[in-house]
């Protein structure tokens, strides 16, 4: 069963690790030590009572928005004539002005619920003026609704389906379609894989976009396929090694590519992995609902707790960055993508089944974070466990916060075990697959 994801929720982040960090407090011990001063009572969260740092504008555990602290008044010696103007945000050093100042993310707008499923026939106009006729309802998540879709106004072949993604107006899919127009377009697409010399990569090509009806957003894509979890949900259950291996090092690239370009993907999960049954060479990362641009401009946001909502993403898969409401950077994806190979090799983790209960899910990864062993233990039981697969988690686990990864490296170790068995990760992807 795929993970359980939490949405429309921002909180803190993960780089420099302590113990006030971790997730692990209690309403009987609250964290109101600050440096370099004695221990005074700190705020509590209204929703669930957890003590929280006075900076902090999300709950770390439930990720509930905390109130604004109060703002301090002291008596004046002597009586002032009216009142001066407020500073400006960027001139008050205060709690309460950096809680409440204007920023691209204050105010933030409450999520939209899910999109309502529109029935087959309709037809939508993208902003280039072409339509697109809905063929059927393929997927219906958390993320949005997947149709198969036809050209109906002749500028595209009218047999070719289309893979259209449509949700609410101000959902998720609005932060989709800004990375796509930043960092996704087909040509840069084709200049990277030529630089890079990667066959095959897996980025979606969006052909269109628009607005339907005041209340829908969608997206069209070249035929996406099925995604992988549908394909385990059919009853495989579980992927071989050589599946597994060739899926993960094709995220990699994909990953690569984000990265490269200033995103993150922030939920890698089976159900954002698509497969074509009719090519099963093509293997396509999508589903960047929760993109975040890491590196605007080329410079890496700095480690900040509180700063996001916590658990942002598939609970099950998301990484202890994205539990901790930091913006996450690039090792969250490969941490991911690391519990998501767990997963398909093994069919469960040790938190899958807690998956209500966040803050444990976020114990148990703290605690194998620092025991991959154990953790590929627990997963493998009495099967042999894979060098490759230790060796990835122990150098993804280890990677700091704003280091940039070594893909070829990563890439490598997963493509000793599919040289052994004379294959590729360019080859088709060893999973039976029907349409």
């Amino acid at each position: 069963m795929p993970g359980r994801r939490v949405r429309g929720r921002r909180g803190t982040g993960a780089g420099t690790r302590t113990q006030t960090q971790t997730g692990t407090q209690t309403p009987e011990r609250p964290r109101a030590e600050l440096s370099g001063g004695s221990p005074r009572p700190g705020p509590f969260c209204p929703q669930c009572g957890l003590a929280v740092e006075p900076t902090f504008r999300f709950c770390p555990a439930c990720g509930g928005r905390l109130p604004a602290p109060p703002e301090e008044h002291t008596e004046p010696a002597a009586p002032a004539p009216s009142p001066p103007p407020a500073p400006s945000p960027a001139a008050s050093p205060s709690p309460r002005a950096s809680a409440v100042r204007l920023g691209p993310r204050s105010p933030r707008k409450p999520r939209a619920g899910p999109a309502v499923p529109l029935p087959a026939d309709t037809v939508l106009t993208d902003q280039g003026g072409r339509l697109w006729k809905l063929v059927r309802l393929l997927e219906q998540g958390g993320c949005g609704l997947v149709y198969e879709a036809q050209s109906a106004s002749g500028t595209c072949p009218q047999k070719q389906s289309y893979s259209l993604k449509l949700d609410a107006k101000d959902g998720r899919i609005y932060n989709e379609q800004n990375f796509f127009q930043r960092a996704a377009k087909a040509g840069t697409v084709e200049k990277w894989k030529k630089w890079h010399s990667v066959p095959l990569l897996g980025i979606p090509n969006c052909v269109g976009f628009g607005l339907h009806a005041d209340s829908y957003r969608f997206l069209v894509f070249s035929d996406l396929g099925r995604s992988l979890q549908s394909v385990l949900s059919d009853g495989l259950h579980l992927l071989r090694e050589k599946a597994a291996f060739q899926i993960a090092v094709r995220v990699l690239d994909c990953l690569e590519y984000i990265h490269e370009n200033e995103y993150v993907h922030g939920d890698i999960t089976a159900e954002n992995i698509y497969l074509n049954p009719a090519d099963l060479t093509q293997v396509t990362l999508a589903g960047y609902g929760f993109a975040f641009r890491y590196c605007p401009g080329g410079k890496h946001v700095a480690w900040r707790e509180g700063s996001r909502t916590p658990h942002e993403g598939t609970v099950e898969f998301i990484s202890l960055d994205s539990h901790k409401g930091t913006g996450p950077s690039r090792r969250s994806d490969l941490e991911s993508l690391g519990y998501c190979l767990l997963k398909w090799l093994c069919g469960t983790l040790p938190w899958s089944d807690e998956l209500d209960k966040v803050k444990v899910v976020v114990e148990q990864k703290e605690r194998y974070r620092k025991d991959v062993r154990c953790l590929l233990q627990l997963c493998f039981r009495q099967r042999s466990i894979p060098d490759a697969l230790q060796n990835y988690l122990e150098q993804v686990l280890a990677l700091e916060y704003e280091e940039k990864p070594d893909y070829a490296a990563l890439r490598q170790l997963l493509g000793k075990p599919l040289e052994k068995m004379k294959a590729s990760a360019y080859n088709s992807v060893d999973v039976p697959v029907v349409p």
